[in-house]
């Protein structure tokens, strides 16, 4: 089974780009930061980004919600570092993210087994992993370090 996930992007000024994901879906506006464009947007690390950090939180409450478990109110802090290649070019060199449980780690039964599964499920991470290096955190509620 796939699934094909469209999106059309339209030129508005300089680097900024109109994004459109279809009729149910706002549109968003993209942009470079400056010197090439006016940071009025997120530009396209900040999506690469922003993608890896939902699916990631996404799949830990996928595996969460298949234990019947509530982990309080989930957030996730990522980050890029973006530099110059061998070759000079800028990339996108690493991704770090942060998981944060809203409880404590001991209001939530079958932890172990849901830190030790939900990461090979999020389809983007595991994507971008394959060229640019992933790393993953999960802290709970008094910001314990669960898996590092």
């Amino acid at each position: 089974m796939s699934d094909i996930v469209h999106v059309t992007l339209t030129q508005q000024q300089g680097y900024q780009f109109l994004i459109d994901f279809g009729a149910a879906m706002p549109t968003l506006l993209a942009d470079e930061p400056p010197p090439l464009g006016e940071d009025s947007g997120p530009s396209p690390a900040h999506l690469l980004v922003a993608a890896a950090a939902n699916c990631l939180l996404a799949s830990f409450l996928f595996a969460l919600s298949k234990y019947k478990q509530d982990a309080g109110q989930l957030t996730a802090e990522a980050r890029c570092e973006v530099g110059r290649n061998a070759e000079g070019r800028m990339r996108v060199l690493s991704i770090d993210v942060v998981l944060r449980l809203g409880k404590v780690a001991t209001e939530i039964e079958h932890l172990d087994r849901i830190l030790g599964q939900f990461e090979p499920f999020c389809t983007v991470s595991q994507s971008i992993s394959a060229g640019v290096p992933v790393h993953v955190s999960v802290r709970d509620g008094r910001d314990t370090v669960l898996k590092d």
